[in-house]
């Protein structure tokens, strides 16, 4: 018989598992507290290791319609816009990684899985449905949701973001923690935009306390920007998009130079994320216990500083499909899935810490940083053992 398996959440991580554990021959219901899907923020950086995944999904032309392919990856100072390194993407990752790097708008790449999630007749989506409790039994779970319905599975995949209420129940851990860091996160269409500020690759400007991200979504047609700051944000934290004050961000960037603040300048229309995270991981022991696992922000949170938090999400759910097909108890496969992917997703999370202190340093090491981007280019922004993979 088919197993039966129940998701908590319905965001890219839960959609993405969602999917594998259907393409695993499994019965799936999926619960969203929402009354209706739909993804907010902004965009997403997608590693050819993940587009990989989702070209192994049959999903390449339904990426291909939606995302924007750079030719390149560049550093530019804050201070004065000189090129500090660049990495070529485009035909070098294909050939190196065996499929490119994508940026696409997050609602984008939600609707790319709820479409296939759709698709599959083993799957069944709950609407307006939180999450309340499981209890685990002989043979099984019970999943019981604030609005009172009840489901019996297998298993439980938490799949329910940063403020997880399944990896509550389960690891007791407390609440994540705030990083002190503050995204400012724009949409806007290239057309509205000067000439100028256009751009069809992906531009890191570094300075000091500070960096912003820019790169093409919606197959170029838009320009996605974030500005990453120190600071704090008053009221619910859970709240996790405020209102944002152009001008607020103005002044934090009034010591860069006039390139990156007429790029600022241009686009009024802001909003606000304050940051958080969890600790790398410390074992499998984080990602499953028994019958109960957990996937994507519900159980390694990372600060965006690699764009790997929705990659890592569905490398999750692409490990999860592998482990659900094999012959064994469930908790065995749930086991041997959290030992697969937990260190992988630890080594992601440290090094996204460390980029953050880089990409912020002052002085000095600042200094330091801008040489070795200017020495070594290519070299020190290419990450061979995320690009190509997870390896076993």
């Amino acid at each position: 018989m088919s197993k039966q398996i129940v998701i908590a959440g319905g965001g890219i991580g839960g959609l993405a598992a969602a999917l594998a554990c259907a393409r695993s021959d499994c019965q799936v219901q999926l619960i969203e507290r929402a009354d209706a899907f739909g993804e907010v923020g902004a965009g997403i950086q997608l590693g050819p290791n993940v587009v990989q995944v989702l070209h192994g999904w049959g999903l390449k032309a339904a990426l291909a319609e939606v995302a924007a392919f750079p030719a390149a990856l560049q550093v530019r100072s804050a201070a004065n816009a000189a090129v500090l390194g660049s990495l070529r993407l485009g035909e070098r990752a294909l050939s190196l990684y065996g499929a490119p790097y994508a940026t696409i708008h997050r609602a984008d790449m939600h609707q790319v899985l709820l479409h296939a999630a759709r698709n599959q007749d083993n799957v069944q989506l709950h609407l307006g449905h939180c999450f309340s409790h499981f209890e685990l039994g002989d043979g099984g779970v019970g999943v019981q949701t604030e609005q009172g319905i009840a489901l019996q599975a297998d298993a439980l995949i938490g799949a329910d973001g940063l403020w997880s209420r399944v990896r509550g129940q389960l690891l007791h851990d407390g609440p994540p923690r705030v990083s002190g860091h503050l995204a400012y996160r724009a949409m806007v269409e290239q057309s509205e935009l000067p000439e100028r500020l256009r751009s069809q690759v992906v531009t890191v400007w570094l300075g000091s306390r500070l960096h912003v991200v820019q790169y093409p979504v919606r197959g170029g047609a838009w320009l996605n920007v974030v500005a990453i700051v120190h600071g704090k944000v008053a009221g619910e934290l859970q709240n996790w998009d405020h209102s944002a004050n152009a001008q607020d961000l103005r002044a934090a960037l009034s010591h860069t130079g006039s390139a990156l603040q007429d790029l600022v300048g241009a686009i009024d229309h802001w909003r606000l994320w304050p940051l958080c995270d969890r600790a790398p991981m410390l074992g499998a022991h984080q990602q499953a216990c028994g019958r109960v696992a957990l996937l994507g922000d519900a159980a390694h949170p990372m600060r965006p500083y690699m764009a790997q938090g929705a990659g890592m999400a569905i490398e999750d759910a692409a490990c999860l499909q592998q482990e659900l097909g094999h012959e064994a108890s469930m908790e065995q496969r749930l086991r041997r899935y959290a030992q697969r992917r937990w260190q992988r997703n630890a080594r992601v999370q440290a090094r996204s810490i460390r980029n953050g202190e880089i990409f912020h340093a002052t002085g000095l090491v600042r200094w330091g940083r801008d040489l070795s981007m200017r020495l070594l280019g290519e070299k020190l922004l290419d990450v061979p053992w995320l690009y190509r993979g997870p390896i076993d």
